[in-house]
């Protein structure tokens, strides 16, 4: 008659194992009754008695001993299956689908994303470029990076690297219009716009301990910020973008940054992620690269 208890095999083994109902039952967390039950239920399933029971000791009968033999290599192979299955949740694998913000993306995350699947070859990546917020649940997204970002129970949100705003313009622009010294000075320059959903995004600045918001009036708008970039690059004004976006151009003095004393404090570089219990190797993995190459850290700053 066959049996339907794992379980009860593993009690059987433990009770044999220590000699004595009581300690097994400790060890295994449950009562010596029910310990007891699980040895009754597995002799009457195989009609044969594997337990010599005295009020002073527990041993095996010789069909136990034979059963005890075949058992321990039965609770081997299961292990050794657990640990199969345990390797294989390990490793990362299977479609990653990953959406990114347009420029940013482009500049600091595939780089990562590439050295990744170099790693993990049984990994591939469907990657889409956005500065919207997708809906990853409806979607299908395992996971997004996004520059702060919008509340949603059904999200998970892993801070990744600081983010700030740098106001900067090509050397030619500030020798010619001059310098700004305070945000308000902005009314008397070039200034160059982003445009998002069709409408001007405002300058921040945080002055005299207050958050201040600037109305971009520039004569040139943009709804890309690397045009943007490039149109300060090229002498055509002040723009206000990402560190992420001009670091490199700081560093090398083609962009001069200006009213660095005014910027604020911006929202993070988040990894955002639908809420599960068991988070995916191949996400937990992705994650993990961005943080070992980032350590928490603005990486592109200028320095």
């Amino acid at each position: 008659m066959p049996f339907d208890h794992l379980s009860d095999i593993l009690v059987f083994v433990r009770v044999a194992d220590a000699h004595s109902f009581t300690m097994a039952a400790e060890k295994l967390g449950i009562s010596r009754s029910a310990a007891g039950k699980c040895i009754t239920r597995l002799e009457k399933c195989l009609t044969t008695r594997l337990i010599h029971r005295t009020t002073r000791s527990v041993s095996l009968t010789e069909e136990g001993q034979v059963f005890y033999e075949h058992a321990i290599r039965i609770l081997a192979e299961v292990d050794e299956a657990g640990n199969v299955i345990n390797k294989r949740n390990q490793t990362p694998k299977g479609r990653l689908r990953i959406d990114l913000p347009v420029a940013f993306g482009r500049l600091h995350v595939l780089p990562i994303l590439r050295n990744f699947l170099e790693r993990w070859p049984e990994v591939d990546a469907e990657v889409t470029f956005s500065d919207e917020y997708s809906d990853l649940v409806r979607d299908g997204i395992d996971l997004t990076i996004r520059i702060g970002g919008n509340d949603d129970s059904r999200l998970v949100r892993k801070v990744l690297a600081p983010h700030r705003l740098i106001t900067c313009a090509s050397p030619h622009y500030l020798e010619t219009h001059g310098i700004p010294e305070v945000p308000d000075d902005l009314l008397h320059h070039d200034t160059l716009v982003f445009s998002h959903r069709g409408m001007p995004v405002p300058w921040h600045y945080e002055v005299n301990s207050q958050h201040r918001d600037y109305p971009a009036k520039g004569r040139m708008r943009f709804n890309n910020t690397e045009a943007l970039r490039d149109a300060a690059l090229a002498g055509c004004g002040l723009c206000q973008v990402g560190a992420f976006l001009v670091g490199e151009q700081v560093a090398a003095g083609t962009l001069v940054p200006v009213l660095d004393r005014f910027c604020r404090t911006e929202p993070p570089i988040c990894a955002v992620y639908p809420t599960k219990r068991h988070l995916s190797p191949k996400v937990k993995g992705f994650i993990a690269a961005i943080e070992d190459c980032w350590h928490g850290q603005a990486v592109w700053e200028p320095t």
